[in-house]
């Protein structure tokens, strides 16, 4: 009996039956990219009688830190407090586990507290500049929870979170969030009756990570528990909702470990990202690698990432999450299994597949990988034989089957060519044509309504130029090009080709499933269309939120410059390509008019798209515009300005500069910005963040405040001064004192031959960036050179003087952060408060400021 003739359906059905699909499949992958657990408020678990994470004592230790103690930036006298706090809680759960020990003699566990106080130095290269760090007298608090024994302390791990704030933040996600995770976990632990640890596990609080990681590098180099870690875990925050992201993982071992936890959440792709410094972001893991040389995994929530180091609250869900999955990581590496010892030999880049998919974590070795990848290389060669379909069997003469299949690929990568090309066609005339960049802001998906229907104009588009291809061809050029695209690129030693393993895979069964639903000669069977596109939908969709969560409001602080439209438009561009690979087989089922017709349609939806965001505003209340502001005071001029910088190329921000010059500057100026670059000392503070910045620098007008004499005792100085000049050298000892000025900052230019931050000096006359941490109180730091003499003015003399720019902030003219005792903070606070609340009338709440009092000068020593 032969089979019934075959009908076509057009394009708008079959895209109806395949609609389930495509709803489904992506719904599914997003509910469980941002699915967390219900929060626990019990301290023990009613059923079991058995202690329990909680969420609500997490959140209450990060409250207490974030608000009742407040904004924790190294130097203030918040952070002394915060410092006092966090020992205060160690020594509490130290009492605690040792009333526990009495209790019952027979459980080997003990509990030791450390207050680490130091000082020091350390090169801190970051976004391509060279930098320098000394701190003084800097703290952490330490905890170690043992078995007692030599043999159970030999080999343990760290666990690590910081106390401190940045400038001026509450620091409730970052990083009090991961303090009280830490806290909770070491409650848990003890109070868990059969509980012994076989390793030991370190606590680190460490109290000065965001003056560029000096509390972190004070424990590597200097507290005598260090040399025994074998593993870190960082725990961080870089936004304030979603599950804990594993960003960094730097061994087999560790990342096994960490499959082991109930809700896994990182992928092999977002480590190589990360690793490859395209984000330019860092963590306290730098100094574990570099000093203690061990590997670990990092691991931070960064979901609504605009919020980062803003005055936001934290999503339920969000600490059960990251104290679930830290507790179930120290259970396994402090037990009888463990990979602790196997780490002693230390750090080394890691060989090691790992994502989740559908539910299950899965971690491979790259050898594994390989040959894996190889072998389905073969095996979709050997299905794409055994399928194929002459289209003109009784012609002795025609295309061959290898060209047909080269004809497929090139169709499908003119495809993803046209979707990069389309979406940025539009992206210069939304940034340069219409001057409305980052108009999709404020939502991390609606870029895809932007970009998504120019992207899949240029992909259609590109088919018009091709030409025609067989629809059969089409599906399996593609499933070939990903197989082989997968085992080259894990060739090359790059993990992240297992994406393109995944969504080829179900592309071989599809094609057999195909054989068997469909005659020769046939369309593609729509069944083999789903089974085709399930995994690219879920896993691209999962992949999208991932980079999209990051990207996005990172293009809210990557400067002006940044080519931040671009970057979204190829982005979506990209994952669109991935998630839906097989439309170039699917446009190419019918007839060129129906391609054409598409396009035309296509063209219209992105032209109505960009007509739609142009009328758009980049920013609301909760996706704020970063605005950056310095009232400095020059106790050199004794002159006062008024300095605010963006770090986005939103439009708006000239305009909302020439407003602030109208209302807080000297009357009839036309604002002009100024030149940002290594010579600019002004922003120093957060040098070299500030390379990102586009600054405007404002007169004051001429307040009776402003009048008062500038009375700071900030200078620096020349001691212990010689020059030899049979060597043409100056050796002295540079000495900065700073009451009441902390995050000091001084910048020289000078040949250094030698000096006591470290042994390689940059061998040339070099602009030279020296920044410092100091606790609470202490208000001097020094440094010993050794300079070449310079000729002056070309002559054969030489002079061996140095100018130096110096800039700090006042201890109390941080803005909001000392609103409290605001009286302190002198004209600068005064200044603050009222255009704190300007903003907020001018702008509705869609500018989010930093007010920092600085005072800065200049000296030749």
């Amino acid at each position: 009996m032969s089979k019934a003739p075959h009908t076509r359906w057009g394009p708008v059905r079959s895209l109806l039956c395949l609609a389930p699909l495509f709803v489904a499949a992506p719904f599914y992958a997003y509910r469980a990219h941002y699915a967390l657990p219900e929060p626990v408020v019990d301290l023990v678990n009613p059923t079991t009688s058995l202690p329990q994470i909680s969420e609500a004592q997490i959140l209450a230790h990060a409250k207490y830190l974030s608000e009742d103690i407040g904004y924790r930036t190294v130097g203030t006298r918040e952070h002394a407090l915060g410092d006092a706090w966090m020992l205060q809680q160690a020594e509490a759960f130290r009492a605690e586990c040792e009333n526990i020990v009495r209790a019952h003699p027979e459980r080997k566990l003990q509990c030791e507290v450390w207050h680490q106080q130091g000082s020091g130095s350390h090169r801190f290269d970051m976004m391509g500049s060279r930098l320098y760090k000394t701190y003084v007298n800097l703290t952490n608090i330490i905890v170690r929870v043992s078995d007692g024994t030599e043999e159970g302390k030999e080999h343990a791990v760290l666990v690590n979170s910081h106390v401190d704030s940045t400038l001026p933040s509450p620091g409730a996600a970052d990083d009090a969030l991961s303090v009280g995770v830490m806290l909770e976990c070491m409650r848990v632990l003890v109070n868990m009756p059969s509980w012994e640890p076989k390793h030991a596990i370190v606590f680190l609080f460490n109290n000065a990570e965001e003056s560029l990681q000096d509390g972190s590098h004070l424990f590597s180099t200097q507290h005598p528990i260090a040399k025994t870690v074998r593993a870190a875990i960082n725990l961080e925050a870089a936004g304030t909702t979603g599950p804990e992201l594993l960003f960094q993982a730097t061994s087999e071992q560790m990342i096994k470990a960490y499959a082991k936890v109930p809700r896994p959440y990182g992928s092999v792709v977002a480590n190589e990202v990360f690793s490859s410094g395209i984000l330019l972001s860092d963590t306290d893991f730098r100094q574990f690698e570099l000093y203690l040389n061990v590997t670990g995994l990092d691991m931070a929530v960064v979901g609504n990432s605009y919020l980062y180091h803003m005055r936001k609250n934290i999503e339920p869900g969000v600490a059960q999450h990251m104290a679930d999955n830290v507790l179930a990581l120290l259970h396994h590496l402090a037990s009888e299994e463990s990979p602790l010892p196997e780490l002693a030999a230390g750090y080394s880049r890691p060989q090691t597949v790992f994502y989740e998919h559908f539910g299950h974590f899965l971690v491979y070795s790259f050898t594994t990988a390989k040959l894996l990848y190889s072998a389905f290389f073969v095996l979709a060669v050997i299905v794409a034989r055994l399928t194929y379909v002459n289209p003109a069997p009784a012609l002795k003469k025609g295309t061959s089957y290898t060209s047909e299949l080269v004809g497929g690929a090139i169709a499908a990568s003119a495809a993803c060519i046209g979707a990069v090309v389309g979406a940025n066609v539009i992206a210069l005339i939304m940034d340069r044509l219409l001057g409305k960049s980052l108009s999709w802001f404020s939502s991390v998906f609606a870029c895809l309504a932007l970009y998504g229907p120019a992207a899949l104009t240029g992909a259609l588009a590109s088919q018009l130029v091709v030409g025609r291809v067989r629809e059969h061809t089409a599906f399996t050029s593609i499933m070939l090009l990903q197989a082989f695209l997968a085992a080259v690129i894990q060739g090359l030693g790059i993990g992240a080709g297992g994406v393109l393993f995944l969504s080829s895979s179900p592309l071989v069964l599809a094609l057999l499933v195909n054989k068997f639903l469909s005659r020769p000669g046939d369309d593609i069977s729509l069944w083999s269309y789903a089974i085709g596109l399930l995994t690219p939908l879920a896993t691209g969709t999962t992949l999208m939120c991932s980079v999209l969560d990051v990207f996005v409001p990172l293009t809210g602080r990557i400067g002006e410059e940044a080519p931040a439209e671009h970057i979204i438009a190829t982005i979506v561009a990209v994952n669109g390509s991935y998630i839906l690979p097989l439309t170039v087989p699917f446009v190419h089922r019918f007839n060129r008019r129906v391609l054409l017709r598409a396009v035309v349609v296509l063209s219209m939806i992105t032209g109505l798209s960009m007509a739609i965001f142009s009328m758009r505003s980049p920013f609301d209340s909760m996706h704020q515009k970063r605005l950056f502001v310095i009232h400095m005071e020059n106790i050199t001029s004794e002159e006062q300005h008024l300095h605010v910088a963006a770090a986005d190329g939103a439009p708006g921000f000239h305009d909302l500069a020439a407003d602030i010059a109208k209302e807080f500057s000297t009357p009839g100026v036309t604002p002009e910005t100024v030149v940002m670059n290594q010579w600019n000392s002004d922003w120093d503070t957060i040098y070299p963040f500030s390379l990102f910045l586009t600054p405007y620098k404002f007169d004051l007008p001429l307040r009776a405040e402003h009048q008062d004499p500038i009375e700071h005792d900030f200078t620096v100085t020349a001691i212990n001064d010689r020059v030899d000049e049979a060597a043409g050298t100056r050796s002295f000892t540079m000495v900065v004192n700073h009451p009441g000025i902390i995050w000091t900052a001084v910048a020289f230019d000078a040949h250094v031959l030698q000096w006591t931050l470290d042994n390689n000096p940059p061998d040339e006359y070099a602009r030279h960036h020296i920044k410092e941490g100091s606790f609470y109180g202490y208000n001097t730091w020094s440094i010993d050179l050794v300079t070449k003499l310079q000729p002056v003015n070309g002559s054969g003399s030489a002079d061996g003087s140095v100018k130096v720019n110096f800039v700090g902030i006042h201890e109390k003219a941080m803005w909001p952060g000392k609103r409290a005792e605001k009286e302190l903070g002198g004209r600068a606070m005064k200044l603050f408060e009222e255009f704190d609340g300007w903003l907020e009338r001018e702008t509705g709440g869609t500018v989010d400021a930093m007010f920092l009092g600085c005072v800065g000068g200049v000296t030749v020593i």
